[in-house]
């Protein structure tokens, strides 16, 4: 197989954005990722305490995984027929993608009963 030198370019710019966003993603661990928050304690009191921030992609996981999606279908479409496939790709990247996010892979929310005894 024979890469031409523009697709090897593209290749290399894409996988270095790759490489890139996955700093965005890296959990963080600064004091601003946590925040004081009042809870009622069992003693009938409130306490201040410390609760941590959700990560980048816990808050922005759908449009995070809609991206990728979407950019992942129009490479490789791009790839296999040009700047046409590029775009049926991307249409078909962005639509198995919504498909995952919001039908096969839902949030799961855990709920635990609190017994007070």
């Amino acid at each position: 197989m024979k890469l031409s030198m523009k697709k090897a370019i593209m290749i290399m710019v894409i996988m270095t954005l790759f490489v890139g966003g996955l700093a965005f993603v890296a959990p963080q661990t600064t004091d601003a990722q946590t925040y004081q928050q009042r809870v009622r304690g069992r003693d009938g009191r409130y306490h201040w305490v410390a609760v941590r921030k959700p990560s980048y992609y816990r808050r922005h996981r759908n449009r995070i995984n809609m991206a990728i999606g979407t950019g992942g279908g129009a490479v490789i479409g791009g790839l296999i027929g040009g700047g046409k496939g590029a775009l049926i790709g991307a249409g078909v990247g962005a639509g198995s993608s919504a498909l995952y996010t919001y039908k096969l892979n839902k949030k799961k929310r855990h709920y635990r009963k609190v017994r007070h005894y």
